[in-house]
């Protein structure tokens, strides 16, 4: 997987997208067409790379332009460029969907958990699904209990299979900070799983965490 980049901003990008965002302040409701035209697609494209969902990126790409209509006076233009800014806002609601996917694959995980409980015969083929799956819980708990800068570039490099390098250039953080971070982050993930949980968690986040490069 290469790095994420961005395509390369033309002379003049940056004032007709101020030009835009007065038009959304005026409520001139074409603004948000022209806003779609211009970001659709490095915005679609990096919420598809947090995703790997056409149907999640979709949603959330929609919902970005739907947040810079109902409040333009969000954006700050002391503080960045609009599109820094938008492309921002849309990876984070990308991770944030990803956190709701696992909200509701936990929840189903558990439901699943309750009917192979109730069985009367378990076979050893549902008892190992019902571990693997108690496992994961485990993880998943474990990872909502760190702090949000180690949680979130965990998550990108565990349920996202990014790099470390790529890890940086989503969150916007310097390679060095994100590599302090993961292993920050393995260590206490570790500490708090420990036996075999710990193992799976290592398995799978070793490479990204270690040597920065894909599971």
């Amino acid at each position: 997987m290469g790095a994420v980049t961005r395509p390369p901003r033309r002379v003049g990008d940056d004032s007709a997208d101020a030009e835009i965002v007065a038009r959304l302040r005026r409520g001139d409701r074409s603004a948000v067409d022209d806003l779609y035209e211009r970001f659709r697609r490095p915005a679609f494209a990096l919420a598809r790379r947090v995703l790997a969902d056409d149907v999640l990126a979709e949603d959330v790409l929609q919902d970005a332009f739907l947040s810079v209509w109902r409040d333009p006076g969000a954006y700050d233009g002391s503080r960045g460029t609009f599109a820094s800014w938008f492309l921002a806002m849309v990876h984070h609601k990308a991770v944030d969907a990803v956190r709701r996917e696992e909200s509701q694959r936990r929840r189903q995980a558990r439901a699943e958990d309750e009917v192979v409980l109730s069985a009367p015969m378990a076979t050893a083929d549902v008892e190992d699904d019902a571990w693997s799956r108690l496992v994961a819980e485990q993880v998943r708990s474990a990872l909502g209990s760190l702090p949000d800068a180690q949680r979130e570039a965990l998550t990108l490099a565990y349920y996202g299979g990014y790099t470390q390098r790529e890890v940086a250039a989503l969150t916007r953080a310097p390679l060095g900070t994100v590599k302090t971070r993961m292993l920050a982050g393995m260590r206490r993930l570790k500490q708090d799983l420990g036996g075999v949980a710990g193992v799976a968690l290592g398995g799978a986040l070793g490479s990204a965490a270690v040597d920065g490069t894909n599971r």
